[in-house]
């Protein structure tokens, strides 16, 4: 392993650990950004929906800028714009809506690209380590929500200014990420035998698994964030500060179980951890569904956290490992189902509590979630004819073909 990928592999993870840290800051801080700017109740929910819509677009616009622009130079250069538009989110006042619009619209362009080269990076990099990596990128991305969390709860606790939260993050993210990121490294492009009719090319068919993994994951991601809280308040009777608490539950549980998740895939392989995963998620809303206290739905949240938490990174790598030589544009398009998931996830678990009951809204994402093992053979290295990654045995980790063998 030469010291080139080592240094690419820490850059890599600080890049994804300020990441965590700027989406927890913006995500934690939106009734502060509704209250510092006026906007109305009504209106909220249009420019929570145009971030996910924009990234969509930013992640769609990547696949073809990496044709020309190589990964990491778009990631170097779309982080600074994201820490940047966060800035700008609380720079604005009251009635300065436009200016809101115009940062949340550059964030969520932004957010796209960097969500997609970031994976890209590590696709390619666990393709050249031969072994499991993606999941402590991932691990890392949960540590950086943690911390992002923890300076919004005190931005909030000592009522400070948006703009006087944000500016000490950004003062310190953005030129260390920018001198992080003389250290990313591309990774390699895997061989692929000639002749072979998906040679550069990403068939949707044999990707739209992996695009459902990525939706269920999110829908039940996004389900935990944003309900989580009137659940335990509302539903199962706890005081409104205990209501606050399973969410800083889950992301401990989803840092705890991703950064022994790679052991997991060295070991039994990635089709065995994301089965493992989606029966204890499923389990997990199942214990939230008939919890008869908030001590129980607590429970059912940790679960959860350590189920759900193994999906997304796991699927980004099987898109890699599905379309060796057209891996970045297998990531970028799979990212998209990030923001479609997010985008439904959280109107659909709400809709279906006030039109029949919160519990039994709870049923439907763990019935998707439980749709993942059909799939879980998607996630199954297939060395012998597609090359880069072969997990499943211990050996395999220190192999030095491009099968992995």
């Amino acid at each position: 392993m030469t010291d080139v990928l080592r240094h690419g592999r820490a850059s890599l993870a600080f890049g994804f650990f300020a990441q965590g840290v700027t989406f927890a800051l913006l995500v934690t801080r939106i009734p502060a950004v509704q209250e510092r700017y006026g906007v109305s109740d009504a209106l909220l929910p249009v420019f929570l929906a145009a971030v996910p819509v924009l990234a969509g677009v930013g992640s769609v616009s990547t696949e073809h800028l990496v044709k020309r622009v190589r990964p990491s130079r778009l990631l170097r250069w779309s982080q600074p714009v994201v820490l940047l538009a966060l800035l700008g989110v609380g720079a604005g006042g009251a009635g300065q809506v436009a200016v809101l619009a115009v940062a949340l619209g550059v964030f969520g362009l932004a957010v796209g690209a960097l969500d997609a080269s970031m994976n890209m990076l590590g696709v390619s990099l666990q393709r050249s380590y031969r072994r499991s990596i993606m999941l402590g990128f991932h691990a890392v991305y949960s540590l950086g929500g943690i911390v992002g969390a923890s300076l919004a709860w005190a931005g909030a606790h000592w009522h400070l200014e948006l703009w006087v939260s944000y500016l000490p993050v950004v003062a310190v993210l953005l030129p260390a990420t920018l001198v992080g990121s003389r250290w990313y490294a591309d990774g390699e492009t895997a061989p692929v035998a000639e002749g072979d009719g998906r040679r550069g090319t990403v068939a949707f068919r044999l990707l739209l698994p992996l695009c459902l993994v990525m939706t269920f994951a999110y829908i039940g991601d996004s389900t935990v964030s944003n309900w989580s809280a009137k659940y335990l308040k509302d539903v199962l009777g706890s005081s409104e500060q205990l209501a606050t608490v399973p969410y800083n539950v889950y992301m401990v549980t989803t840092l705890a179980g991703r950064a022994v998740g790679d052991l997991g895939v060295r070991r039994f392989g990635a089709a065995a951890v994301v089965r493992l995963g989606a029966l204890v998620a499923a389990g997990g809303f199942a214990v939230v569904a008939a919890a008869p206290g908030a001590w129980a739905g607590m429970l059912g949240f940790t679960l959860l956290g350590l189920g759900l938490c193994v999906l997304v990174p796991q699927t980004f790598a099987a898109a890699g490992r599905l379309f060796p030589d057209a891996s970045d544009a297998a990531v970028a398009r799979l990212n998209i189902f990030n923001y479609v998931g997010f985008l439904v996830g959280s109107p659909l678990v709400g809709a279906l509590g006030d039109a029949w009951s919160y519990r039994g809204a709870m049923l439907v994402p763990m019935v998707l979630v439980l749709v993942t093992p059909v799939y879980a053979r998607s996630f199954a290295a297939q060395p012998d004819r597609y090359g880069g990654g072969h997990e499943r045995p211990r050996t395999a980790d220190v192999g030095r073909g491009s099968n992995g063998l």
